[in-house]
């Protein structure tokens, strides 16, 4: 009887440590596949394909990441380069928007804001580019813009946990207008320049 008691009581521990892997085993199974699926909706997403209202889209915009730097800047927390296509250096070098001239439509300008990350290791401490907090558009177009000064404004803000961009919103800091005309009201005080703030950098 004491030999029979001991079989059932090792079986019964047997089962249930079986019965504990499977469960570990199905958790664990579960958690890669959630990470999996996060993973592959992260790698799926074409920023390309975003836009905001009234149409622009993250994909006039192909190519950015290489245009020439237009100038750099540090405002509070961020970090920017602003780039410009090849259209929007030339007009600056031709002395746009200074000669009073306006930049010719198909002008495009890019604006990458990172954290600044003060780097104490580095003499003089300085301010390095963290991680990526949005990029902001602009693209002159006349008649497609002609209730916003001629420029087509959108704010992408960038998820670093995710890799991923979304169009800019109200609950951002600062609150963004999700459309085309999400930075007229702000670009009113340089209309003598053309709308725009950013000068070119001499190099």
């Amino acid at each position: 009887m004491a030999k029979s008691a001991a079989r059932v009581h090792s079986t019964e521990q047997g089962t249930a440590m079986k019965s504990k892997r499977v469960r570990m085993g199905l958790g664990i199974a579960g958690a890669v596949v959630v990470l999996a699926t996060i993973g592959a909706a992260i790698a799926a997403q074409d920023k390309y394909s975003l836009k905001v209202a009234n149409g622009v889209a993250f994909s006039e915009f192909r190519g950015y990441e290489a245009w020439e730097a237009i100038s750099i800047s540090h405002n509070g927390p961020h970090l920017a380069l602003t780039l410009g296509n090849p259209a929007m250096i030339q007009a600056f070098k031709a002395g746009i928007p200074g000669n009073g001239k306006p930049f010719p439509d198909g002008a495009k300008m890019a604006k990458v804001h990172w954290e600044a990350n003060k780097n104490e290791a580095f003499p003089g401490q300085p301010l390095l580019p963290g991680d990526q907090s949005d990029v902001d558009f602009m693209v002159k177009d006349s008649k497609r813009f002609a209730d916003s000064g001629g420029w087509g404004y959108a704010v992408f803000k960038y998820d670093p946990a995710t890799s991923t961009f979304r169009p800019g919103n109200q609950s951002d800091k600062p609150p963004q207008g999700n459309d085309a005309k999400c930075g007229a009201a702000c670009h009113t005080v340089v209309k003598d320049k053309d709308y725009v703030f950013t000068e070119y950098a001499r190099r």
